[in-house]
């Protein structure tokens, strides 16, 4: 992996990603060593917050993708992945020799560096970094969402509104008498562990690495997931997507867990196995599950999981913050300090595994 910048000097940054006049003062008022090339007439407007993508339909002219490309090809740094296409960041890459450094505006950015395909030199020379922790309390909140829809039985009270049932009452699931196996201890992990602990459940974790943490009861490692999945009522990803995370959640866990037991899903789609999950939900096994992310986005139109009535689709929004674009542009600042002071950067990404 790369090597930090060492001593002191200046850090020129082009911003490669959509960023308001006022997060641009904002990075430069904590780092005062950037110098920040930006040319807003070359990004594309943004449709919401950390819309870093931008408009689909904006396009530049040829004259204006040379400029913005030669912006590219002078820094030290790069704020985003220039159009958030793994092809243009290789280009960047190759195209300029001094380029040491480049932040993306996912937490799971490192995908994103691995679809650009750069070689072991290149991945040497350059330090990616991703906005991982950002996320981290809007998305425990939709996790904290789908685990008491889940215990409130939420599809129940859908389709009897829905019908204008009034039956019979019945016992609601109390979360604080569950136990939520959550997957990852990582920026996201820890914070979803904290708000149930909070709520009075008993919190699992997942782990490759013996840690303790806040607020999480046991920390299992990954390959013990079938061993406590009969205990579990309701289940959380946060990991990200890598080869070793892949279709992690399988048909073999969701038929170890508590029948009708939850699932809920913040991390990355490719952790969840959709057709298995889609067979537990159909037969009951998983009696609910709330997914921001799923194997492919958008999800296609003919998906079941439209259609099933004890599944919560959302379209990857639960991060999205109105707070976002500053957060970012401030660990970004943070992150450049580090850099000029010869530190070792945050949210570093792993050039081998990805995440």
């Amino acid at each position: 992996m790369g090597t930090e910048n060492q001593g002191t000097g200046r850090l020129r940054v082009a911003v490669a990603a959509p960023l308001s006049e006022e997060n641009c003062a904002r990075i430069l008022e904590l780092e005062p060593r950037i110098d920040l090339v930006v040319d807003h007439a070359l990004l594309p407007p943004m449709r919401w917050p950390a819309d870093f993508a931008g408009d689909p339909s904006w396009r530049r002219t040829p004259e204006q993708q040379r400029a913005f490309e030669a912006a590219i090809d002078s820094a030290d740094a790069l704020y985003g992945i220039p159009d958030v296409d793994p092809a243009a960041l290789a280009r960047a890459v190759r195209a300029n020799p001094r380029l040491r450094w480049v932040h993306t505006m996912a937490a799971g950015g490192g995908g994103q560096v691995k679809a650009a395909e750069l070689s072991t030199d290149e991945l040497d020379r350059v330090l990616f970094t991703t906005s991982a922790g950002v996320h981290g309390a809007p998305l425990a909140e939709f996790a904290v969402l789908g685990v008491l829809a889940g215990a409130k039985g939420l599809p129940r009270l859908n389709r009897q509104q829905r019908d204008r049932e009034w039956s019979g009452r019945w016992t609601m699931g109390q979360v604080s008498e569950q136990e939520v196996l959550v997957l990852g201890l990582g920026g996201i992990g820890r914070v979803v562990a904290q708000k149930l602990h909070a709520l009075g459940a008993t919190v699992i974790g997942t782990s490759r690495n013996n840690i303790s943490v806040a607020g999480v009861a046991e920390v299992v490692h990954p390959d013990r997931l079938i061993d406590v999945a009969p205990a579990v009522d309701a289940v959380v990803n946060t990991l990200p997507g890598t080869s070793a995370t892949e279709h992690l959640l399988d048909g073999r866990f969701f038929d170890a867990l508590r029948p009708g037991a939850s699932v809920v899903n913040v991390g990355r789609g490719t952790v969840i196995d959709e057709a298995a999950l889609i067979d537990a939900l159909r037969s009951g096994q998983v009696g609910f599950a709330a997914l921001d992310v799923f194997e492919v986005e958008p999800l296609p139109a003919d998906s079941p999981l439209w259609e099933l009535d004890n599944v919560l689709v959302s379209p990857h929004t639960a991060a999205l913050d109105a707070a976002e674009d500053r957060l970012i542009a401030e660990l970004f600042a943070a992150n450049a300090t580090r850099l000029l002071d010869g530190r070792s950067l945050l949210n570093r990404v792993n050039t081998v595994e990805f995440y």
